[in-house]
């Protein structure tokens, strides 16, 4: 079942090792199978270099684990919340990367300082509020995935303007068009939260890009009329 989505999904997570994004097991992705509403993530707790293809576990969106013999990522539940909710979205990733973990321990959100982030992110990068001892209790990562859709709804944002944000207390999730995609946001998202701290060591008072700029970078890669990359 979903035998290419499961190699897909395999690359991707290898990729967090290959663009140090993770230590340990400190992280997982996942990609989505829209037409069967079935997703594809990696198992919970595996090194990384002991992972094959067929290691990955099927669930599909009531939590249902359909195929495999490990135990799915604990942040399952996350992941199956937000290919619920945002219903565009094809992939998702989740890492303890250092920098971008430091914003969300903090609580800070990233402003677009500068071309770069403005390439990847429409914006700033929000923080999630921390969840409630009740939430917590009841359905931990469940309640965290509603946490991130709650704060896009309240905002405004939309999921693939800002595929990013900042989980407080915890860590950063992205997500993206596919498994890979949402591991490149990942990428950008940590280079991004280290401009962002130098930026502020130089400049203490470098609130953001200007509007103008931070339009012409994000819709020339990814507005209507883009013009970015090869056709």
């Amino acid at each position: 079942m979903l035998e290419d989505l499961k190699e897909e999904v395999l690359e991707a997570n290898l990729a967090l090792v290959t663009e140090g994004l993770v230590r340990l097991t400190w992280g997982n992705v996942s990609g989505i199978d829209r037409e069967s509403g079935l997703f594809v993530i990696k198992p919970s707790g595996v090194a990384y270099e002991n992972l094959t293809a067929g290691d990955m576990v099927v669930v599909d969106l009531d939590g249902n684990v359909v195929e495999g013999e490990m135990r799915p990522s604990s942040d399952t539940p996350t992941h199956r919340i937000l290919y619920r909710e945002f219903e565009e979205i094809g992939g998702v990733t989740h890492t303890h990367s250092v920098n971008a973990t430091m914003f969300s321990q903090a609580g800070v959100a990233l402003p677009c300082q500068g071309t770069t982030h403005a390439d990847h992110f429409y914006g700033t990068v929000p923080v999630v509020r921390e969840l409630t001892p009740e939430e917590v209790e009841a359905d931990y990562e469940t309640n965290t995935g509603l946490a991130i859709v709650e704060a896009f709804r309240e905002q405004g944002i939309k999921p693939m303007e800002m595929p990013a944000c900042f989980q407080k207390y915890h860590a950063p999730f992205t997500w993206g068009k596919n498994a890979m995609d949402s591991v490149k946001n990942s990428v950008a998202l940590e280079v991004c939260a280290q401009m962002g701290m130098g930026t502020w060591q130089l400049n203490s008072e470098q609130q953001g890009i200007p509007s103008h700029i931070l339009d012409k970078h994000y819709l020339r890669k990814h507005g209507a009329n883009a013009y970015y990359g090869q056709k």
